[in-house]
């Protein structure tokens, strides 16, 4: 007879470890890091200024500052994303090579969110997506409100 886990971090931390290492493996033949998926996913939207980057990515990865401005310059240096001298702010942009390689990270990222999602009702997802939704908010909120 197998038990029901209890929601908690450590159940939720082996899914995110177990799914991070089935996309880190399929993104890897791209030379993508998994922190540089989030910057390509945003900018796969348009040209973000660069603060608004940095600002989202340290508050979703939980990263200082000095890592993410590493992890733009990679993309930068292997031309998948460039400067937009267009805007007032300094803003990010992939290029046509950024915009290829973040298609093939969405289409791995949809064939294994097929794969693992496939046969879990829509009631229990959209329970599990509720509660997982304000656990990060209160974890977020107690973050901000702690000095590091």
């Amino acid at each position: 007879m197998s038990t029901v886990p209890t929601l908690n971090g450590q159940v939720i931390g082996h899914a995110h470890y177990a799914t991070r290492a089935l996309l880190e493996r399929a993104v890897a033949p791209l030379g993508v890091e998994f922190n540089q998926l989030l910057a390509l996913n945003v900018l796969a939207n348009g040209p973000v200024e660069r603060a608004q980057l940095t600002q989202r990515i340290t508050s979703t990865l939980k990263v200082d500052e000095q890592e993410v401005q590493r992890v733009l310059a990679t993309l930068v240096d292997a031309n998948l994303a460039q400067a937009d001298h267009h805007a007032d702010a300094p803003r990010l942009r992939l290029t046509d090579t950024g915009h290829a390689v973040q298609a093939r990270i969405a289409d791995a990222v949809a064939g294994i969110s097929a794969r693992l999602y496939a046969d879990i009702p829509t009631d229990e997802a959209s329970a599990a997506a509720r509660a997982l939704t304000v656990v990060t908010q209160r974890a977020n909120a107690e973050l901000a409100a702690t000095p590091t």
